[in-house]
């Protein structure tokens, strides 16, 4: 059976994501990429509750008004997806997991190196948007 993890798409009316800039250890998975925020769903944890453990966790917000986006079946794990807009600064969240947070537009996503095949998601995400869904 597959791993399971839970990422969120926190976005503003900027329409912009806010990305984590990895941790920079060779041991981690992705070292030094851009990520959504989230994590492993651990035993006998609901994607919700997981997602609500990890915010808590890695930047200390309370995701209770997110909502399921989707969900991935990638080659090495399910991935629940939730979405909640966030209008912040992001030197204003605390940070406790990874180098920094940063928004990003859809132009400037390419540029950037993704983690976990999130750059399909992220592309799903912003093609919905101009479509005038979620």
């Amino acid at each position: 059976m597959k791993r399971s993890g839970t990422s969120i798409i926190f976005h503003n009316r900027k329409n912009q994501v806010l990305l984590l800039l990895r941790d920079d250890k060779p041991e981690i998975p992705y070292p030094n990429m851009w990520d959504l925020p989230g994590g492993h769903v651990e035993k006998d944890e609901t994607p919700e509750e997981c997602i609500a453990r990890e915010m808590m966790e890695e930047i200390e917000t309370d995701v209770s008004r997110c909502r399921r986006y989707s969900v991935y079946d990638f080659p090495d794990r399910m991935e629940y997806i939730f979405l909640m807009e966030l209008d912040i600064d992001a030197d204003l969240i605390p940070l406790n997991e990874g180098q920094r947070l940063q928004w990003f537009s859809a132009p400037e996503l390419p540029d950037l190196q993704l983690a976990f095949g999130f750059d399909a998601v992220l592309s799903d995400f912003f093609a919905d948007r101009q479509k005038g869904w979620r």
